[in-house]
């Protein structure tokens, strides 16, 4: 697929620019009211007469008008190692494979800009809040490399006392810790005896979600 034709004004490309880097940086776009924020625009209208524009000329897509569906169109589009296609489990079960069949929702196909290089892949529908001031939502999608092993402040899919949580990895000392990022979570704490490499199941490298209104 060639690149898209139509040439850009100064304020689309930033406006353009501004939604890539977002995607980049914390694995979801922006809301129309952060785009406003960042352009100096005050009104919606002016944000969407911007993205209206980029989804003509070829370089956005967008669903139902929702700014967190927005899409940058890369040249690459068109080649399948472009985009990365992985389970979103409904849950996780002790005992199990992560992958199993059971487990299993459905499949996402998502732009391999979302979620870098990785192939072992999986999504997790959160449940709660216990993230909420890391920007990780109840109903958010999180997307998993799979693997047992995660650096401090990595946030990670643990399976805890039967049940899968997303917590801020923090091994200290003697005990391993679970970090919320949300005062009304406590730690989950165990001792290093006790925890199972097989307990990790994987490393969040990024997180969608889709907004219903802004």
């Amino acid at each position: 697929m060639s690149k898209p034709s139509p040439k850009l004004t100064q304020r689309q490309q930033m406006v353009l620019d501004y939604i890539t880097h977002s995607i980049s940086d914390r694995g979801y776009p922006p809301t129309l009211r952060e785009i406003g924020s960042h352009m100096g625009i005050r009104s919606t209208n002016g944000v969407n007469d911007h993205l209206r524009a980029l989804e003509r000329k070829g370089y956005l897509t967008r669903e139902d008008m929702k700014s967190r569906a927005l899409k940058p169109i890369h040249a690459d589009e068109a080649n399948p190692e472009a985009v990365v296609t992985m389970p979103l489990l409904r849950r996780i079960a002790a005992g199990k494979a992560v992958l199993d069949e059971e487990n299993i929702e459905a499949q996402l196909t998502v732009s391999r800009h979302l979620v870098g290089a990785h192939n072992a892949l999986f999504s997790l529908r959160v449940r709660g809040d216990a993230m909420s001031e890391k920007g990780i939502l109840n109903g958010d999608i999180v997307f998993v490399r799979k693997q047992m092993h995660a650096e401090t402040g990595d946030i990670v899919v643990a399976l805890l006392a039967d049940e899968a949580v997303v917590r801020e990895f923090s091994p200290e000392g003697s005990f391993v810790q679970f970090l919320p990022a949300n005062p009304n979570f406590a730690p989950i704490l165990m001792r290093r005896e006790d925890f199972a490499p097989t307990q990790l199941i994987g490393v969040v490298t990024g997180v969608f979600r889709r907004l219903e209104a802004e």
